[in-house]
């Protein structure tokens, strides 16, 4: 209903050809949303617990009223359906893979050295490239922290955010959704491979350098740690929830596969055949399990509403640059790559590097063979790199910049750990991540 006030307040911005003209004011909500995630918890923590479901989705349903009203005439309603097809295959994917690790039971015998902590984020971060950041988080960051129990700090979660839930995931299109969607629109699959290996080791290398010395610290100043460079895993799972965890990931090829040969119309197969798959998995999997597991869906529930508001709020956002990128001056690789990196520090990470896509093929439409024309020079080649890099990196920035980010603080919180608010979490990242992301620029992307 607010969305249809405001479009009588507003004049329709609609061009004579009947495009959308979106001005910076419908920008407004996203703008208001981002705030209340940052300071309602620091204001009243309570009270945001209680009602943020009722803020995220009120500001997203006054956009959409607006985009189905005042872009009636134009691609609105398009883009409403276009926006809740892309949220029905984040969700499905990200809610997918948790339903589906909780019926993984994986225990690392404690207590953990230093070193046996380390090693475990880098099996982390390569098992992100196989099952996706959110898999993997899923899947290690209870047995994480029953390793580290007694000396666990929030500075354990936050290092497991930046190498597991995000720059871990560098090197295959499974790993973070941004490269999945430029593997849709026509990136080779093993071109990250091939090409984001060095950033990888890089990033991932310099992160785990600094929790290796924080680790280290923190044991020798509390009490002796523990011996022994390797963690001890142990991992139980029925042979059929193993099944469909490749199935749910297999799941993402569908729809690229499909798109070769029909018009889905919007229509997300990939993701409903993974709401299927996360079904069975609920329904084969012992209570047991997920009792092991501490298993509830309350870390995706609120993933889910708050990304709801979050992909109808940014609608605009996106829209107005896209319809204004090439006027910002994005030309070079390093621009690319902080432009592209700032903006999925605060945006989420997928859109934003699919709008940066579009700058960098401007003034052609983003296609299998636009981008293998820009594959094919070394320019071409470094932006996209830095396209790349910048979003899966930056997304580590902030909890919103990447979806497992909120779910692993609110797994972490459940648990009893006091997490970094918003702007502390944002400030610990530009003391302990910005410096590798620099570092990155500077070796790499320069």
């Amino acid at each position: 209903m607010a969305g249809v006030v405001w479009a009588f307040l507003m004049p329709p911005a609609v061009s004579a050809a009947g495009k959308m003209e979106v001005p910076l004011v419908l920008v407004a909500p996203f703008v208001l949303l981002l705030v209340s995630i940052a300071a309602c918890p620091l204001v009243n923590a309570k009270w945001w617990h209680r009602h943020y479901p009722d803020v995220a989705l009120s500001l997203g349903a006054t956009v959409a009223a607006y985009y189905l009203t005042a872009f009636r005439s134009a691609q609105g309603p398009a883009a409403v359906l276009h926006t809740a097809a892309e949220y029905v295959a984040f969700i499905a994917l990200i809610g997918g893979l948790f339903i589906v690790s909780g019926g993984v039971a994986v225990r690392v015998k404690k207590p953990v050295s230093p070193a046996a902590n380390t090693v475990l984020l880098l099996m982390g971060a390569v098992l992100a490239n196989i099952v996706g950041t959110t898999g993997a988080s899923m899947l290690l960051i209870r047995p994480y922290m029953n390793a580290n129990q007694g000396r666990l700090r929030p500075l354990h979660v936050v290092f497991f955010i930046f190498i597991v839930s995000n720059c871990g995931g560098l090197l295959t299109p499974i790993g973070d959704p941004p490269l999945y969607l430029g593997f849709v629109k026509g990136v080779p699959f093993f071109w990250t491979t091939r090409w984001l290996g060095a950033s990888w080791a890089l990033v991932v290398g310099a992160l785990l350098a600094a929790f290796f010395v924080y680790d280290l610290w923190l044991a020798r100043s509390a009490e002796p740690g523990a011996k022994g460079l390797l963690p001890r895993i142990g991992v139980t799972a029925r042979p059929v929830t193993l099944l469909l965890l490749v199935l749910m990931v297999a799941a993402v090829f569908i729809d690229p596969v499909l798109g070769k040969h029909i018009n889905l119309h919007h229509v997300p197969v990939g993701a409903l055949v993974q709401i299927v798959l996360a079904v069975l998995a609920y329904a084969t999997t012992p209570n047991a399990t997920r009792e092991a597991n501490d298993f509830s869906f309350e870390p995706v529930k609120e993933v889910g509403l708050l990304f709801a508001g979050i992909f109808l709020t940014m609608m605009p956002a996106l829209a107005y640059l896209a319809a204004n990128g090439t006027r910002l001056g994005v030309h070079s690789p390093t621009s690319f790559y902080f432009a592209t990196g700032s903006l999925s520090a605060m945006l989420d990470n997928a859109p934003t590097y699919l709008n940066f896509l579009q700058v960098a093929t401007a003034p052609d439409e983003v296609s299998r063979d636009r981008i293998h024309n820009l594959l094919a020079t070394h320019d071409g080649r470094l932006t996209l790199e830095a396209i790349s890099t910048g979003a899966v990196f930056f997304g580590a920035m902030t909890y919103i910049g990447n979806g497992p980010n909120f779910m692993v603080r609110a797994i972490a919180e459940r648990a009893g750990v006091k997490m970094p608010s918003f702007f502390g979490y944002a400030g610990w990242a530009c003391l302990l991540l910005l410096p590798a992301l620099v570092l990155h620029w500077l070796v790499v992307i320069r």
